[in-house]
């Protein structure tokens, strides 16, 4: 059994996220045994799950979703996030690698170039 700072070391994260996770209602606030909250292991392992999660670039709505399906073994729906998020993650990867591409021109341009601003710093007020 864990207190709330050990559950919240244990998970990688501080207090009051396990407060914000409990109020968003992703983690139980287990009752209080003589003044004191302790965390057993299916705590930890949702804490963990939620890390996970938004590590993979799901929402708290979406997590909170992944969670009950977690006791439904809905799978298709779980599918459906996934492929949902991938879409999403594709996106953002192509909008990246664009970036990425326009500031190496940018840079290559910056590094030609022997008088005058850098193009770099041109091109953010542009």
């Amino acid at each position: 059994m864990l207190t709330i700072g050990k559950l919240a070391a244990a998970g990688g994260v501080g207090v009051e996220t396990i407060r914000f996770y409990q109020r968003k209602g992703l983690l139980e606030a287990p009752p209080r045994d003589v003044g004191i909250r302790r965390y057993g292991s299916e705590n930890l392992r949702r804490l963990k799950f939620i890390r996970q999660a938004q590590a993979a670039g799901f929402t708290l709505a979406e997590i909170g979703e992944l969670l009950d399906l977690d006791a439904s073994e809905d799978r298709s729906r779980v599918r459906k996030l996934a492929r949902t998020r991938i879409k999403a993650l594709d996106s953002r990867i192509e909008e990246l690698k664009g970036a990425r591409d326009a500031l190496h021109r940018l840079a290559r341009e910056c590094a030609e170039g022997t008088s005058g601003p850098c193009p770099i710093l041109t091109s953010f007020v542009d």
